[in-house]
């Protein structure tokens, strides 16, 4: 695989139940990582953006995270509809999508 242009990190931490952190997984991010793989294959863009599931990505209350580098932009609550957003204005087109972006006293 060449070098990717872009790589996307998408929290899949799990923790007990009643951790006081939380975690991606208990908030749902199976089916936002289920859509980034279906999008990436659909567009046909493997050689050009790597697609990596992680644990904690840090700002567990904002989970779903997902981390876009090399822009070093983590994007927080992000659901299965987001996807397509982030594809087109920031894999895509280069331009992240603020709604979407953590705050920055956090990232």
């Amino acid at each position: 695989m060449p070098r990717p242009k872009k790589h996307v990190f998408l929290c899949v931490q799990t923790r007990p139940e009643g951790h006081e952190k939380g975690s991606c997984t208990e908030r749902n991010c199976r089916p936002m990582v289920e859509e980034f793989v279906q999008q990436l294959i659909a567009r046909n863009l493997q050689d050009t953006i790597a697609i990596t599931t992680t644990s904690c990505l840090g700002p567990c209350r904002y989970g779903p995270n997902v981390l876009v580098y090399p822009d070093g932009v983590m994007y927080g609550k992000v659901t299965k509809e987001d996807v397509t957003t982030i594809f087109e204005e920031h894999l895509i087109g280069d331009k992240p999508v603020e709604r979407l972006k953590v705050p920055e006293a956090i990232w």
